[in-house]
C-alpha cells in the first residue's frame, strides 16, 4: 500500500514516519516546509509543495497513485488562532479541502485525519467521550470541527472512509533522542518548562492558578507522540480492514496539572525551574481530560509512554541534545 503523510517532516508526523521504517508500506511526504525539520524526512521522498497550490497537489497525487492520505499538517497556535483567524481558516480548512477535492477527483478513497480535543470547547462532562457535543471555544478549535464536519459529508456523498484522531496534549520525544519538538514559536509547555531548565529561557508563565482544579491550574491528559504514533498505525490498518469511517479520542484518560508537570520536571532536571503566574489565558479550558475507551477496546491501544516520568524524561533527553547542536 502506498501512504502519502501531509505535514510528514513536523512534530507528530515524523515520529510516525519513523513507526512505518517498521512495516512494508511505501511511504511518501508532502511538506511546505514551513515549520518542519528537511532532516526528518527519514530517507523518504519528500514531494515540496502547500496545499493551497490545488493544481500542483492534484499533479502530485495523480502522478504517484496514492492508496491513502495522512493529514497533519496544519496551523496549531490557539493565541494565534485569535489574532489571525484568516490564517487558520486557510491553513487548516481551505487547504484541507483542497486535498479532499484532489482526492475526490482521483478516487482515493482513505484518509486519516489529525484533529483535537479543542474540537469540544469547556467540557460538559469529564472524562470526555467522542459523542460530546462539538463546542470549540476557539478559532483553532473551530477549524478542526469544521473539517470533521466536511469529512462526515464527503463519507455520506463520495464514499470517503476516514479515521479522525482527537489528540489531546501531544508531548514527549522519541526514546532514541532523535526527534522532538521544535516549534517556532514554541507555545507548549513541557518543551518552555526544559528550556527554561537548560538555560535557553529566564522563566515560565502559568496563565492562571484560580482555575476549579485541586491546585488552580489547569488540568490536561498528556499522551506520550510515540503513542500517537502507534495509535495512527492501528486506526489506518482499522480503516483498511473494515472499510468505515471514526472518531477517536487520543488521550491517556489521566490529568495532569501545570503545577504538577513543573514539579515533574524540576525533579528530573535537578533544576529549581522559576514560574510566574499572569491571569487566565483566553480560549483555555480549567480541564480537558480524555475518555479513551473506545479506541481501547475497539483497537486494543495502549499507551505505552504517557506516564508523566517517561514523558519529561523523553522530552528532556531531546532539549539536551538540542542545545548540545
Amino acid at each position: 500500500m502506498k501512504i502519502l503523510v501531509v505535514g510528514g517532516i513536523g512534530y507528530i508526523g515524523s515520529h510516525m514516519l519513523k513507526r512505518f521504517k517498521e512495516t512494508n508500506y511505501e511511504i511518501e511526504i508532502l511538506d511546505n516546509l514551513s515549520s518542519g525539520q528537511k532532516k526528518n524526512t527519514q530517507n523518504y521522498k519528500l514531494h515540496v509543495c502547500d496545499l493551497s497550490d490545488k493544481e500542483k497537489v492534484y499533479k502530485i497525487l495523480l502522478e504517484e497513485n496514492y492508496d491513502l492520505v495522512m493529514h497533519f499538517a496544519a496551523s496549531i497556535n490557539v493565541e494565534e488562532s485569535y489574532n489571525n483567524p484568516e490564517k487558520y481558516q486557510q491553513n487548516n480548512v481551505i487547504n484541507t479541502i483542497n486535498l479532499l477535492e484532489c482526492m475526490k477527483v482521483l478516487k482515493i478513497k482513505k484518509f486519516i485525519f489529525s484533529s483535537s480535543a479543542a474540537v469540544y470547547g469547556e467540557p460538559e462532562h469529564i472524562p470526555i467521550t467522542e459523542g460530546h457535543p462539538l463546542k470549540p471555544i476557539n478559532p483553532y478549535g473551530d477549524t478542526k470541527a469544521e473539517v470533521e464536519k466536511v469529512l462526515k459529508k464527503y463519507d455520506e456523498h463520495y464514499g470517503l472512509k476516514y479515521v479522525s484522531l482527537r489528540y489531546f496534549n501531544a508531548c514527549g520525544a522519541h526514546l532514541d533522542g532523535t526527534l522532538g519538538e521544535m516549534h517556532d514559536p514554541e507555545t507548549h509547555l513541557i518543551p518552555i518548562l526544559l528550556q527554561v531548565a537548560s538555560g535557553r529561557r529566564k522563566h515560565i508563565n502559568v496563565f492562571g492558578d484560580d482555575y476549579p482544579t485541586p491546585d488552580g491550574s489547569c488540568l490536561r491528559d498528556y499522551v506520550h507522540v510515540m503513542d500517537i504514533a502507534e495509535a495512527h498505525m492501528l486506526a489506518l490498518e482499522n480503516l483498511v480492514s473494515t472499510k468505515t469511517s471514526q472518531v477517536f479520542n487520543i488521550g491517556n484518560s489521566k490529568g495532569f496539572s501545570v503545577k504538577e508537570i513543573i514539579q515533574k520536571a524540576r525533579e528530573i532536571t535537578k533544576v529549581d525551574i522559576p514560574f510566574k503566574v499572569l491571569g487566565r489565558r483566553k480560549g483555555d479550558p480549567a480541564k480537558l481530560i480524555a475518555d479513551n475507551k473506545k479506541i481501547t477496546n475497539l483497537l486494543n491501544w495502549n499507551p505505552k509512554y504517557s506516564d508523566l516520568e517517561t514523558i519529561v524524561k523523553t522530552a528532556w533527553n531531546w532539549e539536551k541534545n538540542f542545545k548540545i547542536k
